[in-house]
């Protein structure tokens, strides 16, 4: 008859699930202790490492437990080795899972430094976005290397988890060969965050939309266009195309609004009226104010108006404001300087016998 091992002790098994039990209210207890504790300190990065901590953690230290008890009571049991690799398996991904949260906690020591809702935040937004790239990578190496140590604990497929690791440099072609484009997203991802055309936050014109760059992947980039609806570009679009990045060097910005007006309206009424616009407003940083006539046709003359804000997003609201009172100025005090078509009298008269 088959030898099926030592009768399995069941008085082990449960005394395992007490202490498990146990620890677990153990645990939580301390847990919230430690929270009560943190949020009394002035810094946060104690609060953040404790929250990101907390499940990794537990899975490790119930694995010791595991572990150990597995050694001591369940060690002549012919399941013994199945259950040590079980165990084995779920150390590899609270290792992984460990390491890509210090990944998460590193970037947030980085980032909580840079305030992106200053006014003139060029440099925040592009150590954030160095950052945010960066970290997509690490994780994305901890996730391959933590699924290749997984599939070496196995005799089948040791050599899959072998080559994975070892044969980078064939593995490398044959995906490359499968996966042109998304290797190529994938550098253009990594050459963004060091060249850096856009940064998180730029204001952007792309595909005729206006809107701010919310997100940067590995492989996409979410633009927030400025009606609430979201862009989805792949990331090497911003190394292919030409767009527009209008807070590239600067977070300052100037803006246009075009009038399309008569010959006869005098444009000195226009800039002595602008100014009571621009007096006071918090959209205006008070650098540069111009109108000038910028283009002419014999119909009528094109009227520019150049101000400046301190970013892109007062800029916009400066500008609506100045489209809409210069056409109230105009109406009501040269309502007939609106650029007009005139037509010949006779000739309409003609065309409509």
């Amino acid at each position: 008859m088959e030898n099926t091992g030592n009768p399995i002790n069941y008085t082990a098994i449960l005394l395992m699930g007490v202490v498990i039990v146990v620890f677990l209210f153990v645990y939580m207890f301390i847990y919230k202790r430690l929270k009560i504790y943190t949020q009394t300190t002035e810094n946060q990065w104690d609060d953040f490492m404790l929250d990101i901590f907390k499940i990794p953690l537990l899975w490790l230290l119930v694995w010791i437990m595991i572990k150990s008890f597995a050694h001591l009571f369940l060690k002549d049991l012919t399941v013994f080795k199945h259950l040590i690799h079980a165990n084995n398996i779920v150390l590899i991904l609270s290792v992984g899972w460990i390491l890509m949260k210090f990944v998460k906690l590193g970037a947030y020591l980085l980032n909580k430094n840079l305030d992106i809702k200053a006014s003139d935040n060029l440099h925040a937004r592009r150590r954030l976005t160095q950052l945010t790239v960066f970290q997509n990578i690490a994780d994305t190496v901890i996730v391959i290397v933590t699924i290749s140590v997984v599939l070496m604990t196995f005799d089948g497929a040791k050599a899959v988890g072998t080559s994975l690791l070892a044969s980078a440099g064939v593995a490398g072609l044959i995906i490359g060969f499968a996966a042109q484009k998304s290797i190529g997203m994938f550098l253009a991802g990594i050459q963004i965050a060091i060249t850096q055309p856009i940064s998180l936050d730029d204001v952007v014109i792309v595909e005729g939309e206006w809107g701010r760059i919310e997100e940067i992947t590995l492989t996409y980039v979410v633009v927030k266009i400025w009606d609430e609806r979201r862009l989805m570009l792949p990331v090497n679009y911003f190394l292919e195309k030409p767009f527009q990045n209008w807070t590239r060097t600067s977070a300052d910005i100037m803006g246009t609004v075009f009038f399309y007006v008569g010959y006869d309206l005098p444009v000195q009424a226009i800039r002595d009226f602008v100014p009571e616009i621009l007096k006071d407003n918090p959209n205006w940083d008070k650098r540069v104010f111009n109108v000038q006539i910028t283009n002419t046709n014999e119909l009528y003359k094109e009227m520019r108006i150049l101000v400046s804000s301190s970013d892109a997003s007062k800029n916009w609201d400066l500008r609506t404001e100045v489209r809409e009172k210069v056409i109230d100025f105009i109406q009501a005090n040269y309502p007939d300087c609106f650029a007009k078509v005139r037509l010949n009298h006779k000739n309409v008269q003609a065309n409509v016998q």
